[in-house]
């Protein structure tokens, strides 16, 4: 394979190099054109574009493969726990016995946020989105350690990933639990990361709640599905805040802003209020996907994806956790009957099956959060509480780089040309 390619424009011929990554994935380097030529790309939206070399996540979209740190998706999902997951994300490697339970002891020890921060839920408005809240108190709890804004080695790093991990799951369910007016619980010693969440959202203090074990399960791997993706919306945002040098913190408060919108995290949380509209219309599912086919506005939710052109990874997995929800809570609601019956008749079309338009990582999370009692606006704190280690990797990878500069796009300027200043008095119209 040639190790550079060319570049002709107007009477210039550039060779610029060509990068090969570890799974064969090929890129021509562009970052000297500029100085060479004058001249820069376009990429809107950054959909040719590489922004960075990472070790972390690697998608083959036309196979559907996801693998962390050269793991396979399916067999983390199944073998692994989103704790154990988080280091091999965050440090690089599956961490040995002695390792994952250090780290699990360290998220156990930071679980609690300052006393005085619980005042601070009292500031929102009842209404207040939880995703700005999480945003909001991810910078407030840094404040109440200025030693981890920065860091100086391994250990203190360590320290700082456990804080933000374990509050971040602290902080979340106190923002619903002061959304409904609820008394905010203490996390408990004796429970791990996913069944702390689960009874800090549920439990009261006059009311025992022990989580359900298959619930834990099915909730625990939708952490370890969304616990990285390769250069998203949010992920991108967290290494551009990064760039700067701003502290972790900042950079992942920054990453729940950039997850908040509804065309990255709110995917799950659209498919439920797509199921919501056709029960309240009493349309039919066989005649919502032909609506579907016929109207390019009308859009079935939770199916294909932008990545993956076959069929997504991450959805095989959780098609079988929701089944095993589903059937072990018995639970009674005409929006999952609806979505069951939805993905039938989709999956017998020919239309979506010629187009791979099959259910993704979106629809079946978000049947299951709804079957276990998860509200709709939490959805997404779900999601960046899963995304929360894959920010954190991504950062150290910018900290770490001996050739990090700050992340400065650049544009091609479409406004007015040069013109001179008229005083108010003198201008038309």
């Amino acid at each position: 394979m040639a190790d550079s390619a060319k570049l002709t424009y107007q009477d210039k011929t550039v060779e610029l190099p060509v990068v090969v990554g570890s799974e064969n994935e090929v890129g021509v380097d562009v970052s000297k054109l500029r100085a060479q030529t004058g001249i820069i790309t376009l990429d809107d939206g950054y959909g040719n574009t590489g922004s960075c070399l990472s070790g972390i996540t690697y998608i083959d979209g036309e196979k559907g493969i996801l693998r962390y740190r050269g793991y396979p998706i399916e067999q983390l999902a199944e073998k692994s726990s989103f704790v154990e997951v988080s280091y091999l994300l965050i440090f690089g490697e599956l961490p040995n016995a002695d390792q994952l339970q250090e780290f699990r002891e360290h998220l156990t020890q930071h679980q609690f946020i300052h006393e005085s921060m619980r005042h601070h839920f009292e500031g929102f408005p009842p209404t207040a989105h939880p995703m700005a809240i999480l945003s909001a108190m991810i910078n407030a709890a840094s404040c109440f350690q200025p030693q981890l804004m920065k860091f100086e080695d391994d250990a203190s790093f360590a320290d700082s990933v456990a804080r933000l991990m374990s509050k971040v799951r602290t902080i979340s369910a106190a923002s619903y639990k002061q959304s409904i007016g609820q008394a905010i619980m203490y996390p408990r010693f004796d429970l791990r990361y996913t069944s702390n969440f689960l009874y800090m959202m549920y439990g009261r203090p006059n009311l025992d709640y022990e989580p359900d074990e298959d619930v834990v399960r099915a909730l625990d791997q939708i952490l370890i599905l969304h616990a990285d993706h390769e250069q998203n919306c949010s992920t991108s945002t967290v290494r551009m805040v990064g760039s700067s040098q701003a502290n972790l913190w900042a950079s992942v408060a920054a990453g729940v802003c950039a997850l908040w919108g509804p065309l990255h995290g709110g995917a799950n949380q659209a498919v439920i209020e797509m199921l919501t509209e056709i029960s309240a219309s009493g349309e039919s599912c066989e005649s919502f996907v032909r609506r579907v086919k016929d109207d390019p506005d009308t859009r079935l939710m939770g199916f294909g994806h932008r990545v993956y052109k076959s069929f997504d990874p991450r959805a095989k997995i959780l098609k079988a956790a929701c089944d095993k929800v589903l059937d072990k809570l018995g639970v009674q609601d005409p929006l999952l009957d609806i979505a069951i019956k939805l993905e039938e008749t989709a999956l017998k079309d020919e239309y979506f099956v010629a187009r791979n338009l099959y259910p993704n990582v979106d629809f079946y999370s978000g049947i299951i959060m709804r079957a276990i009692g998860i509200p709709l606006n939490m959805f997404t704190v779900l999601f960046a509480i899963g995304r929360i280690p894959g920010w954190i990797a991504n950062w150290r990878e910018v900290h770490l780089n001996p050739k990090a500069r700050i992340y400065r796009p650049r544009q091609i300027y479409t406004g007015e040309t040069a013109r001179d200043y008229v005083p108010v008095q003198q201008r038309q119209g």
